[in-house]
């Protein structure tokens, strides 16, 4: 595969500031690292964005992430390697990536269990996240960015 053009994002600087940016903010908002990768692999596989798979899966791993947990993640519901936290996360992962599917696309079953297992503000850090791997998704999926040859710009000083 060849990717249509250039990351957009890279293309306008300032885009690629402010979702870093955004990113970056949800880090430090009381949701585990390992969760938010997690949901950031799962919300991937499902809109089939091979780059933010790969690097995904190679920073979940140099985080100390385990092969078997990642491996897991697309099957989470029928595995023993995730706790309830982060299937709540995985659950609401999934169902904000699935908006369209369901007429009730987050319905009250997902939302109060992940209410359940996280703060205000950690649940706002959960769903900005969510939300965030959804537009590199649709950027990277639209463009055709290959896995493996994209490398992240260096931070500004």
């Amino acid at each position: 595969m060849e990717a249509r053009m250039s990351n957009p994002a890279m293309l306008i600087p300032e885009a690629m500031q402010a979702l870093l940016a955004l990113a970056r903010s949800t880090r430090e908002a009381g949701v585990p690292a390992r969760t938010l990768g997690l949901v950031h692999l799962r919300a991937s596989q499902i809109n089939g964005c091979g780059l933010c798979i790969d690097m995904g899966t190679r920073e979940a791993r140099q985080s100390g992430e385990s092969d078997e947990r990642l491996r897991a993640v697309a099957a989470w519901r029928e595995s023993s390697h995730f706790d309830r936290a982060e299937r709540a996360a995985l659950a609401l992962a999934e169902a904000v990536t699935r908006l369209s599917e369901q007429a009730d696309p987050v319905p009250n079953d997902i939302w109060d269990e992940a209410a359940r297992h996280y703060e205000e503000q950690a649940l706002a850090a959960l769903i900005i996240a969510i939300a965030t791997t959804n537009l590199f998704n649709r950027l990277n999926v639209t463009t055709r960015q290959v896995a493996c040859e994209w490398t992240p710009p260096e931070p500004s000083a």
